[in-house]
């Protein structure tokens, strides 16, 4: 009877381990997303910057930036919205991960 007892104990430290580990590969992983995401709004602002700095406007799309500032970053991961409404103001810019549900 004590031997069950042992047994079931270890069986629930076990589950209790793999669950814990689970939560944090889980927290990882969604922190090393957030920082790529914001690795990539950085690259289309900088990019955008020294547009501006070099050209003294804003380009109107990503593909100007893509051709002339060698942007670049995983399109079938990220969306980019890029909103330029004044070569004069700095643009609007949004990246979303692909398939997350914030989209």
């Amino acid at each position: 009877m004590r031997r069950d007892k042992k047994d079931i104990a270890a069986g629930v430290a076990f589950v209790a381990l793999i669950v814990c580990f689970l939560v944090m590969v889980n927290a990882i992983t969604s922190t090393s997303d957030r920082q790529e995401t914001q690795l990539v709004y950085d690259a289309v602002k900088n990019a955008a910057l020294t547009c501006y700095a070099v050209e003294g406007a804003y380009p109107e799309d990503l593909q100007y930036l893509r051709d002339h500032y060698r942007l670049a970053y995983n399109q079938e991961k990220f969306v980019v919205e890029y909103d330029a409404f004044a070569s004069n103001l700095m643009p609007g810019i949004t990246v979303l991960e692909r398939g997350n549900s914030e989209l």
